[in-house]
């Protein structure tokens, strides 16, 4: 017998999943004993490139979730409802879910986590962060011995994109996106990814992996990229830096419990491994003891990628079915059931750029370094870079410190006379 599946949302990557798994000539064996059972979706009159038998898709997706026949649920639809109340739903009827949704796992993961150990049946999100960058399970089963120190991730490929534009080309944001829109990388409205929130959500969902305890969204700082310039982009290239957007999530001290997990963009060294992930691809950084650091790099979106990652957890829940175990396997179940301690971004330790446009006076670098030094801000580098206009610009990187002393000593910077203005701020890895 084989097992049914019922797949909920036929767009891009539930068209991928379809394709592939009815196409498994040369593929694991597994996967000839998988039968698409029913499809729901939105519409029965959207032309489609995957052609089904007309009664195995329905526009009723509760007879799906409820179906006795049915073993594991798909979840590809997006969005927030009606995916999770029908996530809810299937594990309350006892079927084990795969989920490509890191927005629904990110806010609701508590709430649908706390579900699946109680009915004892298995949430599998391989698909949600990196497309088909294997990341989920390795961080649970092969890396599951590592003491994690830190997962550093470009996981947006759509920023990714926009911002090795940038930098080849030294192009403005504006002008990119707008490209990017027209190509298809961009959505219509990206805030979702230039705002930084989809990296976000996915940040959240490795961090709680990694550092086994659920974190609240709320507690993820969150910063885009919108404020990123070409000038800027070309004053880190001067100074050996690239600019990534990256989603970070790391103990604050090596044996700390707390945590700091943040979304911004960052000055990355041009030697470190992320400096050279273009394009649309996503990279996550792993560093853990005593393994050290493992990347995980690839394509972070697309039908072919996500429907990999989504069939491999299918594959998964398929192989534990047909062992018939009677406990729950315990590399598969949600762990973690506490929330983690996340630090606020005032308390990160890190070094800034920063760039000042001032008034042509005499002095204005020894007021800067001054004002800094009151405040424990040590100094790398200062650059006055040339003017604009009748204004000079000066670059400032600074050694690690606190970001609320930081902050305390930019506040008094901004009232001094000579200061115009700070156009730009990021923090450097």
């Amino acid at each position: 017998m084989g097992v049914k599946l019922g797949i909920l949302g036929l767009g891009t990557v539930g068209t991928g999943t379809v394709e592939l798994l009815l196409n498994n000539s040369q593929r694991h064996p597994l996967l000839s004993e998988i039968e698409v059972h029913r499809v729901g979706v939105r519409s029965l009159d959207k032309p489609r490139s995957v052609k089904l038998p007309t009664q195995k898709v329905t526009t009723d997706l509760e007879t799906i979730v409820t179906d006795p026949d049915i073993e594991i649920v798909v979840e590809v639809m997006g969005g927030l409802e009606p995916a999770r109340s029908l996530i809810l739903q299937a594990i309350a009827h006892g079927k084990h879910v795969v989920t490509a949704n890191k927005a629904v796992i990110s806010r609701f993961g508590d709430e649908i986590f706390t579900a699946a150990n109680q009915a004892g049946v298995y949430v599998l999100l391989e698909a949600a962060v990196g497309g088909g960058i294997p990341v989920i399970q390795p961080l649970k089963q092969s890396l599951g011995v590592n003491r994690i120190q830190a997962v550093t991730g470009i996981v947006n490929g759509t920023t990714n994109y926009i911002l090795t534009r940038m930098q080849t080309e030294g192009s403005n944001f504006d002008a990119v996106l707008a490209d990017a829109q027209r190509l298809g990388y961009a959505e219509a409205d990206p805030t979702a990814d230039i705002d930084g929130l989809d990296a976000a959500d996915k940040i959240a969902i490795l961090a709680a992996l990694a550092f086994n305890g659920r974190i609240n969204l709320g507690d993820v700082y969150c910063e885009g990229i919108r404020q990123v310039s070409k000038t800027d982009i070309a004053y880190a290239d001067k100074l050996g830096f690239v600019i990534k957007l990256l989603a970070i999530a790391k103990r604050i001290q090596p044996e700390s419990q707390t945590l700091s997990v943040r979304v911004h963009p960052t000055l990355v060294p041009k030697a470190h491994p992320l400096a050279s992930i273009n394009g649309v691809y996503n990279a996550i950084l792993v560093e853990g003891e005593p393994l050290g650091q493992v990347m995980f790099f690839g394509p972070g979106a697309g039908a072919g990628a996500t429907a990999s990652a989504v069939s491999s957890d299918i594959l998964n829940l398929v192989a534990i079915l047909k062992s018939k175990p009677t406990n729950p396997h315990p590399l598969f179940t949600c762990r973690h059931h506490n929330y983690s301690s996340v630090a606020p971004i005032s308390q990160l330790v890190t070094k800034f750029y920063t760039r000042f446009l001032t008034k042509d006076q005499p002095g204005v670098i020894g007021k800067l370094g001054t004002c800094f030094g009151q405040y424990g801000v040590s100094l790398e580098s200062v650059v006055q870079t040339g003017f604009q206009g009748d204004l000079a610009e000066i670059v400032v990187v600074t050694h690690d410190v606190q970001e609320g002393d930081f902050r305390q000593a930019l506040g008094e910077i901004q009232s001094m006379a000579a200061i115009d203005s700070i156009p730009s701020l990021f923090r450097v890895l």
